[in-house]
């Protein structure tokens, strides 16, 4: 497996794209919207006891603590390049496996963590099964440590 910075922030394409436009849309639009706000709430009178104006600084502060997030994340971001090679587990890899006791068989995409889903079996490099299919090959078993004991998955396929 190809050394990587350890602070890299794994994304596909479309994942880099999409932060991208949300943070410009953060920069351009919201950041706007809310120096807007809270201007009209200084125009109401004594900010001690403003609501408004409490309430928009605080969704500033909100706003500037996710930009600040989105430009770290893409400064360290290292693009998924979907045409690695598919001998071992690597981030942006399909891999198909099979729980050992279970017949069914299970595909994971590997991603980084701003584009985890669970739910459509998108699993972050960073997770606990995640971690432990990095690195191995075809038929390998990666082990994955629950709070229940030992999960094995044996790995049927990469791609």
């Amino acid at each position: 497996m190809e050394n990587r910075p350890e602070n890299a922030e794994y994304l596909s394409e479309e994942g880099f794209s999409r932060l991208k436009e949300e943070l410009a849309h953060l920069k351009e639009k919201r950041r706007k919207e809310i120096a807007e706000r809270l201007e009209y709430a200084k125009s109401l009178g004594d900010l001690s006891e403003n609501a408004e104006y409490q309430e928009a600084k605080e969704e500033q502060q909100v706003l500037e603590a996710r930009i600040a997030d989105l430009e770290d994340i893409l400064g360290r971001a290292v693009l998924i390049s979907h045409q690695t090679p598919a001998s071992f587990v690597d981030v942006g890899s399909v891999v198909i496996a099979q729980k050992e006791g279970n017949l069914k068989e299970d595909c994971y995409f590997i991603v980084g963590r701003e584009e985890a889903d669970p739910d459509q079996n998108r699993i972050s490099n960073e997770s606990p099964l995640g971690r432990a299919l990095l690195g191995k090959k075809k038929w390998e078993i990666a082990v994955v440590l629950t709070p229940k004991g030992e999960v094995r998955y044996q790995i049927l396929e990469i791609k």
